[in-house]
């Protein structure tokens, strides 16, 4: 397709540009054994500001891959970035799940998983198309392309992480968010320039200080967590997470069938005034 709480149960975490970072997130039900399976809604509006979309999203459930890309580059080039940021890193793990050694295959530990270099590989072959068709069409010049994407092998699920699209953890009555935004306004608030309430209207909010396709590469954020049953994921551009509180979000989720979440948060999004597109996937841990 196209298209915390202050016991400290979920710890704050800052993920490590080039490495894999696995993420010690205090578990809050039992499921040793039980082998897990992800299954998926998502949705894509324009919102009430914008004449088109350029927002792309990727649902691949035989694959368990998940993605959300959030393009800019005016109405040509960010569309164009977004499509093909999400049809490569399809293509690309598609093309290693069936080789003698497929990442999808192998039954190691997070720490030792060869899923996550594959994912940033992934990403990083998309940033490098994206560039190049830039370079042979001057309408596209300028083009990028924001990338928060989701990948659940067993009992692991994985992200690789450019710009500021986002991608949250429900577990139980708990929400984090766990990528963390590349964008300006981030790195006034951990300088202590400005606070989070700030930062939400601050005038840069929307300039990222990562893209994928901008330029020919591009540093890939990837972290892993232990997935617990009944785990929910978010992935979404900031069209939702600019308007939506985290409290928000995690009511939706606990409250709502999993078909119904992304409507429901893209319904709430655009009351706030839509100001830009809005995409969301929900992502439910389940038993294989």
């Amino acid at each position: 397709m196209f298209g915390s709480r202050a016991n400290g149960a979920l710890r704050e975490f800052a993920s490590l540009p080039g490495a894999f970072c696995t993420l010690n997130l205090r578990p809050v039900s039992k499921t040793a054994g039980v082998r897990l399976k992800a299954l998926s809604a998502g949705l894509t509006d324009v919102g009430r500001k914008r004449s088109h979309n350029e927002d792309s999203y990727l649902i691949d459930e035989e694959l368990q891959l998940f993605v959300v890309a959030d393009g800019m580059g005016g109405h040509a080039g960010g569309g164009t970035a977004s499509r093909i940021a999400v049809e490569t890193i399809d293509k690309e793990l598609r093309g290693v799940r069936n080789s003698p050694t497929s990442p999808f295959k192998a039954e190691t530990s997070l720490q030792d998983s060869p899923l996550p270099d594959f994912l940033r590989a992934a990403v990083e072959k998309a940033c490098f198309e994206i560039y190049r068709a830039a370079q042979e069409d001057p309408r596209l010049a300028g083009m990028g392309t924001t990338v928060i994407s989701l990948c659940v092998q067993h009992q692991h699920a994985m992200f690789a992480h450019v710009g500021d699209s986002r991608a949250y953890l429900v577990r139980g009555d708990l929400i984090q968010q766990i990528s963390e935004d590349h964008s300006l306004v981030n790195e006034q608030i951990k300088a202590g320039m400005i606070t989070p309430d700030e930062a939400r209207h601050s005038r840069y909010k929307n300039i990222i200080t990562r893209s994928v396709g901008f330029e020919e590469e591009v540093q890939v954020d990837v972290m892993g967590i232990m997935l617990e049953l009944n785990d929910s994921f978010i992935l979404c551009s900031d069209g939702l997470a600019n308007l939506v509180e985290d409290r928000e979000i995690r009511e939706i989720i606990s409250t709502s069938e999993l078909k119904d979440a992304p409507k429901k948060l893209v319904d709430l999004a655009n009351e706030r005034g839509g100001d830009d597109n809005i995409t969301v996937i929900v992502v439910r841990a389940v038993p294989a």
